[in-house]
């Protein structure tokens, strides 16, 4: 089995709930067709570099699967369907980083400068 960062970008009118609902459904598809996810991370309603499909902003979530490439592709054919989901984008990786991705330490860093 190898491992995937997976990216998914969906439309800014699904509620967050949803979004996180749909990411954990995700997992469980993934995880009946016999790959793991090592963790899920939502980044929440951010800006896009341009506009898609006349939106300016929209939910990112990233997933970290262990799976085969065929999960893989049928979890990508099933957002090609889906019209909520504006991109998504798998990478294989050789191995999950521990630590929280750039964009949540951004996050984080943030939120402490505010405090200061």
């Amino acid at each position: 089995m190898s491992l995937y960062e997976h990216v998914v970008i969906t439309r800014p009118d699904v509620s967050s709930n949803a979004v996180e609902e749909f990411v954990q459904n995700l997992a469980t598809k993934i995880e009946n067709m016999g790959g793991t996810v090592e963790g899920a991370e939502y980044w929440g309603l951010r800006n896009l570099a341009y506009r898609m499909n006349k939106n300016r902003k929209a939910h990112y979530s990233l997933l970290k699967v262990n799976a085969h490439s065929d999960v893989i592709h049928e979890i990508e054919r099933t957002h090609r369907i889906n019209e909520d989901i504006l991109r998504y984008m798998s990478i294989r990786v050789d191995e999950f980083n521990e630590d929280p991705s750039p964009i949540l330490k951004k996050r984080e860093e943030r939120k402490r400068r505010d405090r200061n």
